[in-house]
């Protein structure tokens, strides 16, 4: 098992996951919404790359079974039903509902890798259920750090570090890329205290300005989920075995 780190989306072009196994990871706050919003009770989460095209497709949607979600400049996007705060992804809201969710680069990063085998969503929340689980698939792993507009992020990056030192715990014969092995590193030297992390990084520090240092808090946290969201057809639903045999 090879696993490899892409820093950000704009490295690579879509058809570079063709037939790939891939870990998408956006920990503020995209693939943290969107383990809520599974492990709440959404039927699915559609992630999009514009709004335009997010509003485009709720208009084809009927009976109030759908759900605009997403931001821009950590924000709510005028018009949606909700942000990108995981805080807004209750129950009560979501259960038994399609998301459709565009953010300004974790959904952009799950699109751009729409072509691979297998894809899957991880954030600190759901880190041990995906490490365990990519583990027995015994595939090579691109892990798809959403960054921000193009640039690298410490978060996704540690996320990744830690997500790999998981997967070698669970896996034999392990094999790192350079990218792969910077990431447990800066996992190593940075990751103790995720939540410090995060009030550090560049946009954390954007997400308390703007009114959102709780979300920080619900993001650090741990392995809490045993969520494991999965991307087929342009939808993300959470993983079955069963299904996917």
């Amino acid at each position: 098992m090879k696993i490899n780190v892409l820093f950000s989306p704009n490295n690579v072009d879509e058809l570079y996951f063709s037939k790939k196994t891939s870990i998408v990871i956006d920990v503020l706050r995209a693939t943290t919404v969107i383990v809520t919003a599974l492990e709440k009770g959404a039927r699915e989460v559609i992630p999009v790359s514009s709004v335009d095209f997010a509003m485009k497709i709720s208009g084809n949607a009927f009976g109030g079974q759908t759900l605009l979600g997403g931001e821009r400049n950590t924000n709510k996007i005028e018009g949606f039903n909700l942000g990108n705060s995981p805080y807004e992804y209750t129950n009560e809201v979501v259960a038994g509902k399609s998301i459709i969710l565009y953010t300004t680069n974790g959904s952009k990063a799950i699109v751009k890798a729409k072509f691979s085998e297998n894809l899957f969503i991880s954030s600190f929340r759901n880190l041990k259920a995906i490490a365990a689980h990519v583990a027995k698939l015994k595939n090579d792993i691109e892990i798809l750090c959403a960054g921000a507009n193009g640039m690298f992020c410490i978060e996704d990056t540690v996320c990744a570090g830690r997500l790999i030192n998981e997967i070698c715990a669970a896996a034999d014969e392990v094999e790192l890329t350079d990218a792969a092995k910077a990431s447990v590193v800066l996992n190593n030297s940075s990751g103790d205290d995720i939540l410090e992390m995060l009030k550090n990084a560049e946009h954390g520090i954007k997400l308390i300005n703007n009114g959102y240092k709780e979300d920080l808090k619900y993001c650090a946290s741990l392995s809490v989920s045993d969520i494991i969201p999965y991307y087929n057809s342009g939808v993300v639903k959470i993983y079955k075995e069963e299904e996917n045999l």
